[in-house]
């Protein structure tokens, strides 16, 4: 059928999405969510279809900018339009949602489909649902990591060992990867660290970084960042890393479900060419991974399916009940990171995470004495020095001080109803807290924490305070804070940590680290 073309000038997130009217959907033999083929001049594409009765009338088919581009098309321009078969790959998600499991090839398939749009949302989701119910075994994550990696750009550098970390997520206030990155950078590794910004949490470390530089680079920028300074520190939401992630991460989040968390991790890390890589598993009341038992074979398959896919992992098991340091929110945590490094506060559980982290690293190279190298690169100040250049680097102030970083003007401070020591913190709730200050988009917002586990304190005492960039939010923040128990303050330890009433309706809090 020949058709006329519109230009809508919608975005349809990567789709090759079209929209027909009814009459000529009908007359095609296509329903929403079909596909046409669509040819042009010798250019052939498969478009997803929608349909309406107002954007497009009868003889006309309206284009989303992604079609627009690749067929490079005018407004009013004639084409041919016909019904297009689903793709095979189709079939292998309905193979999945059976129970069965999916050789390399059919993986590649379905992936390459979605990287190129041409699967529906719905059959994305069929996907992730599927992969959620039946689990992944660690050959079909290994091949999902591959596929992920071989469908977008990869990072090449010339470097014997190219070294990494990364965190799962669920400890707050975690700054390790600032000042992590310089420290090994220093002693001549190379690191290229791409971060997450926030999704549920108070700041990514995207976020933090972005407070002291650019993280924004293209992927031919973060190689003459990593081949002039051994590091870098960006957001990997900027490259076109295993894209197929950042598709499939839009339809795992609000489902509250992550059954790709080993392919989604560990392609990224396949990306950008990690021989060498430590995972960081926080664990404890308050993190994805309770336990130690749990985190213990979480850890036994990240460091299997490494082995599949030629990267050496070893992983921590990390203390993650209580925030790390005293700030949370990206510029007090940048402003703390910045601090650590220049050696003007110590910081003892942040300082301490990362030595044992870098550590690891160092020792999985042939560096026995790792921890105490890498203590002699903060204490030298060549670690302040390196993240200094990385930031000038990547485009922003490498002179910058702490004090040059702006916090909200506007704060609340909240002070302890009794005397006692510090038994626990609810550090969900402070999250909760730093967000509705108003991070991560507002930058300056967040929590400054005076007092932490094991800290004696009095009645009177200040434990935290609120900063915000608008006044207005703090008054709903105060009520909150005064109906809340978020420091277990008291003279002895309690048996009774809270009570659940009838009535009470549960929030999972699913964060997604990548």
């Amino acid at each position: 059928m020949k058709l006329k073309v519109r230009i809508l000038g919608l975005s349809a997130g990567r789709k090759p999405v079209v929209i027909l009217n009814e009459d000529d959907a009908r007359e095609i033999g296509v329903r929403g969510s079909s596909r046409v083929e669509i040819s042009y001049g010798n250019k052939k594409i498969v478009g997803i279809v929608n349909l309406s009765k107002s954007l497009v009338k009868k003889g006309e088919i309206g284009f989303s900018e992604e079609v627009e581009r690749r067929l490079k098309v005018k407004e009013n321009e004639s084409i041919e339009v016909n019904e297009a078969p689903f793709p095979v790959s189709v079939e292998y998600i309905r193979e999945k949602l059976r129970g069965r499991r999916l050789s390399k090839e059919k993986i590649y398939q379905i992936v390459k489909d979605v990287v190129k749009g041409n699967l529906s949302e719905i059959e994305i989701t069929g996907f992730v649902v599927a992969l959620h119910s039946y689990g992944l075994s660690l050959e079909e994550a290994a091949n999902l990591s591959l596929a992920m990696v071989k469908t977008g750009e990869v990072l090449k550098l010339d470097r014997k060992y190219i070294l990494d970390k990364h965190s799962i997520g669920g400890a707050f206030g975690d700054k390790t990867s600032i000042i992590l990155v310089p420290i090994i950078a220093s002693l001549g590794y190379t690191i290229p660290k791409t971060s997450s910004r926030a999704i549920t949490s108070a700041a990514g470390t995207a976020d933090k970084v972005e407070v002291l530089t650019n993280v924004e680079l293209e992927l031919e920028e973060m190689k003459r960042v990593v081949e002039k300074t051994n590091g870098c520190l960006i957001w990997g939401g900027a490259l076109h890393l295993a894209p197929a992630d950042d598709i499939f991460i839009q339809v795992e989040y609000p489902l509250g479900i992550d059954p790709l968390l080993f392919p989604s991790i560990m392609s990224k890390k396949k990306a950008v060419g990690a021989t060498h890589l430590v995972i960081d598993i926080p664990t404890g009341r308050g993190t994805k991974v309770k336990t130690i038992g749990d985190a213990t074979l979480l850890a036994k398959d990240f460091i299997e399916l490494g082995r599949m896919l030629g990267i050496k992992v070893n992983v921590a098991i990390t203390y993650g009940e209580q925030p790390i340091g005293y700030t949370i929110g990206p510029a007090l945590e940048a402003k703390e990171a910045l601090e650590i490094l220049m050696r003007k506060k110590i910081v003892d559980d942040q300082l301490d995470k990362v030595l044992e982290l870098a550590g690891i690293l160092l020792s999985m190279v042939g560096r026995k004495d790792g921890k105490e190298l890498a203590y002699k690169a903060w204490k030298s100040g060549k670690a302040e020095k390196k993240l200094r250049e990385i930031i000038e680097e990547q485009g922003g102030n490498g002179k910058i001080k702490p004090e040059d970083i702006p916090i909200g003007r506007y704060k609340l401070d909240v002070y302890a109803k009794e005397d006692g020591k510090v038994f626990w913190i609810d550090s969900k709730k402070l999250v909760e807290i730093a967000r509705m200050a108003g991070a991560p988009k507002e930058k300056g917002s967040g929590i400054l924490i005076y007092k932490k586990i094991g800290d004696k304190v009095k009645k009177g005492q200040k434990i935290f305070s609120v900063f915000a960039e608008h006044e207005n939010k703090l008054d709903r923040i105060e009520k909150i804070v005064e109906e809340s128990r978020i420091f277990g303050i008291g003279k002895k330890a309690e048996m009774l940590i809270s009570k659940v009433k009838d009535g009470f309706e549960h929030k999972k809090q699913f964060i997604l680290e990548r």
